[in-house]
């Protein structure tokens, strides 16, 4: 009897990149749910805009780099990075900017580096800090969080459909009579006119643990996390490490003056601190290889967040603070080797 067997390796693999990638959309969703809750659809048609040209420049690319489309156009890679920018963008962000992002994140930030697997920084936070800094207009129109005490919470899904593709409201509504900060830029002014934290903390931007609403957000990412933990597509040493970092940094600083800086559970649940510690800074391809390498990215992303957040230019610094961190991976990666299995260190 003939028996046949196939090249290696012999044992599949216990899990595909796609079937990664769709654990990684799924757990998504509890935040997605929050965010339309409290600031409107304008995420999801981001999310649609951003997913169509995502998946166009990926078959763009392929064929301009003679790959099989298939393969590579299911393996969802594309989809999940563009749905993490449409994350980081304001909801009512013009088209043309979502479409302008998306493509420096799969032509840039990903293929010419060589496509998945070779991309050095993480795609969709290239894409988004390349916006920031083009596009600083377009990219800080916010709109508040749809509670009680906020009087222009409310955005229709026209409204907001009628926003992003023609970039001007309905009737001619200026976006500023509907428009707000975010509790990070609330801060960043306030600290400039020399406002102490119980003075701001008044504002109705501000929530129970951290910014209002976007604290929600924050738990559902943190509860899609902890879904892809237990589904063990990411391990816990980045998130766990890049929350350590940034709440022991801003515990340190917060007990010596609460009333120059923020408290270190409102770092925890404002901004992007949740989705870069459990979908951002968890990038296998961009990050360190090690647990130990892993530790020391987290930490430094964390540390970086405050940093950025309390003295730089920007609200929010994890963008910035995972794209330096992956600059340092080959360091990281250098001086975190572990030791081979029979061989002393």
């Amino acid at each position: 009897m003939k028996f046949r067997t196939a090249p290696a390796p012999h044992l599949p693999p216990a899990s595909s990149v796609s079937s990664v990638m769709r654990e990684v959309l799924i757990a998504l969703i509890p935040a997605a749910v929050a965010y339309v809750w409290f600031f409107g659809w304008g995420l999801v048609f981001n999310i649609v805009i951003a997913t169509a040209f995502a998946v166009l420049f990926e078959a763009l690319m392929l064929k301009l780099r003679s790959k099989h489309l298939g393969p590579f156009l299911g393996d969802y890679s594309a989809i999940v990075a563009a749905v993490l920018l449409a994350f980081a963008l304001p909801p009512l962000t013009p088209w043309w900017i979502t479409v302008t992002g998306v493509a420096f994140a799969i032509v840039v930030a990903k293929h010419l580096y060589g496509g998945l697997g070779f991309n050095p920084f993480n795609p969709a936070m290239a894409a988004y800090a390349m916006l920031l800094v083009t596009f600083p207009l377009e990219m800080s129109i916010w709109l508040p969080p749809a509670i009680e005490d906020m009087e222009t919470s409310q955005v229709s899904a026209y409204a907001s459909l009628i926003a992003i593709l023609t970039g001007s409201l309905p009737d001619g509504v200026p976006f500023d009579a509907i428009s707000a900060a975010t509790a990070l830029d609330y801060l960043k002014t306030g600290q400039a006119e020399m406002q102490t934290m119980g003075e701001m903390q008044t504002s109705p931007l501000f929530g129970s643990m951290g910014a209002r609403g976007w604290e929600w957000v924050a738990n559902g990412f943190l509860l899609g996390g902890l879904w892809l933990m237990y589904k063990r597509i990411i391990r816990w040493h980045i998130p766990f490490s890049m929350l350590a970092g940034l709440f022991v940094i801003s515990g340190i600083f917060y007990a010596i003056d609460a009333d120059a800086y923020t408290s270190p559970f409102f770092n925890i649940f404002s901004g992007a601190t949740m989705i870069g510690a459990f979908f951002i800074a968890t990038d296998p391809v961009s990050t360190a290889t090690s647990n130990r390498g892993r530790i020391i990215f987290g930490l430094g992303a964390g540390v970086l967040t405050y940093v950025i957040r309390t003295w730089g230019g920007y609200p929010d610094g994890v963008a910035f603070a995972v794209l330096i961190m992956n600059m340092t991976v080959p360091v990281i990666d250098h001086f975190t080797v572990p030791r081979i299995y029979g061989h002393e260190k």
